[in-house]
């Protein structure tokens, strides 16, 4: 088991600066920015909604397996996203590539 992360390790100065390093930049807004978190939050009380409250999982292997099969065979290939247009991600990302 892994141990736990600490928020402020991604808030330190040496992340930071080591992500600025690389080129990335972070997304850390404000305490209390309840926004900032939208899209992560809308995915998982999706995922929660569709998958994970619709039965009892008897193990954590066969949870993190159906979460795996419903990201990658039907979240991201065949839901349909109103924020897209009413495509599924993979038919956004090959139409934004065409």
């Amino acid at each position: 088991m892994r141990p736990p992360i600490e928020s402020a390790q991604y808030t330190s100065a040496e992340f930071s600066a080591l992500s600025a390093q690389f080129g990335i930049r972070l997304s850390v807004g404000r305490t209390g920015q309840c926004w900032d978190n939208a899209l992560a939050e809308s995915f998982f009380a999706t995922i929660k909604r569709e998958l994970l409250g619709t039965c009892s999982w008897p193990s954590r292997a066969l949870a993190r397996t159906a979460v795996f099969d419903f990201i990658e065979g039907w979240y991201n290939s065949r839901r349909l996203h109103s924020s897209l247009g009413y495509l599924s991600p993979a038919e956004y990302e090959a139409a934004l590539a065409a």
